[in-house]
């Protein structure tokens, strides 16, 4: 149907896919932990609207071209690998009386928050391979149209989105407790940093495959 062959199993397959720990994972958990449920859900939100632009850059071939130049694979690494620093480092700076005001999740600071979500997705060149060597083993050979890859790339993100609401929500609800404490919060706030910067560190290191 549309072009799309084993559906039951490709939604099988993205299910455990997505439950399986990763760089989006990290992030996720480690801002709910840090900043509670609404960052957790807005990070989340950020990650799954960067799998759609990998999803609509693979339907229309813009992530093959990505696969193929070495220069621009690594160019896009560098810049994921940079951002996931650069968060870290300042976040590893901030003072203590700044990470410990409570009200601090305003509408701006909740648009950053999904902002960095989606910039650490799209700039992470090892997502736009993954679509790009998973969901074509699910394409019928002879189908020539971008749309049973949208239906699949969306079905992927649906599912991956579920799993990372629940896990923001699971993740700041354990840790409400010790948010409530500006010492613990600040010392979050830290372990937070380095998340990101061991995560840019390893994105910095993925070579390409082409």
């Amino acid at each position: 149907m549309f072009g799309i062959s084993n559906f039951e199993w490709f939604l099988i397959s993205s299910i455990l896919l997505n439950i399986t720990p990763g760089a989006d994972t990290m992030y996720i958990v480690s801002k709910s932990i840090s900043q509670g449920k609404r960052a957790g859900i807005y990070s989340a939100l950020g990650i799954s609207s960067g799998a759609i632009v990998h999803t609509l850059l693979a339907a229309f071939g813009l992530s093959v071209i990505l696969m193929k130049s070495v220069m621009l694979f690594n160019v896009v690494k560098i810049l994921g690998a940079g951002y996931l620093i650069y968060l870290g480092i300042r976040m590893l700076l901030e003072k203590k009386n700044k990470v410990s005001d409570q009200g601090s999740l305003d509408k701006m600071t909740n648009k950053k928050i999904f902002l960095q979500g989606l910039i650490t997705n799209v700039t992470n060149p090892k997502v736009a391979l993954f679509f790009l060597a998973f969901i074509p083993q699910f394409i019928d050979p002879g189908s020539s149209s971008p749309i049973p890859f949208l239906m699949l790339g969306l079905t992927f993100t649906m599912t991956g989105g579920v799993w990372c609401t629940l896990i923001a929500l699971f993740s700041s609800l354990v840790t409400k407790g010790l948010r409530d404490s500006s010492n613990v919060q600040f010392l979050l706030n830290k372990l937070t940093s380095i998340v990101f910067i061991a995560m840019g560190i390893k994105l910095f290191k993925t070579k390409a495959t082409a």
